[in-house]
């Protein structure tokens, strides 16, 4: 079963993305691109907190199978220090 933080957030990411991607498309961007700049801000920040969470997330599946060292990738190591 899957994570439905994780879930809601790649719909947010994806939601986001599709109004960027209108945002450059329309009319208005050859005009002013503040609009499209404002949705690629808010497009990164969604991915921003995708990956946060992401990271956050696959740390919690890791550790409580208690993993020899070795099989937990160098990044989450780090983190779990």
């Amino acid at each position: 079963m899957g994570c439905l933080t994780c879930e809601n957030l790649e719909r947010t990411f994806e939601a986001r993305l599709g109004e960027y991607v209108e945002a450059c498309s329309s009319e208005c961007y050859r005009i002013n691109k503040k609009f499209a700049a404002h949705k690629n801000v808010e497009m990164e920040r969604a991915r921003y907190e995708l990956e946060e969470h992401r990271a956050v997330c696959l740390l919690a599946l890791r550790v409580p199978l208690l993993l020899p060292q070795r099989d937990v990738p160098a990044g989450i190591r780090r983190v779990a220090a």
